[in-house]
């Protein structure tokens, strides 16, 4: 996404919309604005394999609930579908609500 480009016959609004367009553009594309929140995601001691729903590669992810003690990891590096899933691995099963971007 980037902001739309107007252009007109006036030098200094399309230097206007140029230094605009430099400085939303990296905002709006920033990989977090575009993730989703799973919420109530059950895991299990072990692998559990997400559905992450992004359709498209996964390019990261952080628990932003968590209802219990556990550590998380990813073994995304042996996933052969990240574009649909996240294999993370903890270590206690408990519910999480996790962003996906």
């Amino acid at each position: 996404m980037s902001l739309p480009k107007y252009h007109n016959d006036d030098n200094a609004f399309n230097l206007l919309v140029t230094n605009w367009s430099s400085q939303i553009d990296p905002v709006l594309n920033f990989p977090i604005n575009n993730g989703l929140i799973l919420k109530d995601v059950e895991t299990v001691s072990g692998q559990n394999i997400i559905n992450h729903k992004l359709d498209r590669k996964l390019q990261g992810w952080f628990i932003v609930r968590q209802r219990g003690n556990a550590i998380f990891y990813d073994n995304q590096v042996n996933n052969p579908l990240p574009d649909k899933s996240l294999w993370l691995i903890a270590s206690s099963g408990i519910t999480i609500d996790l962003l996906c971007f």
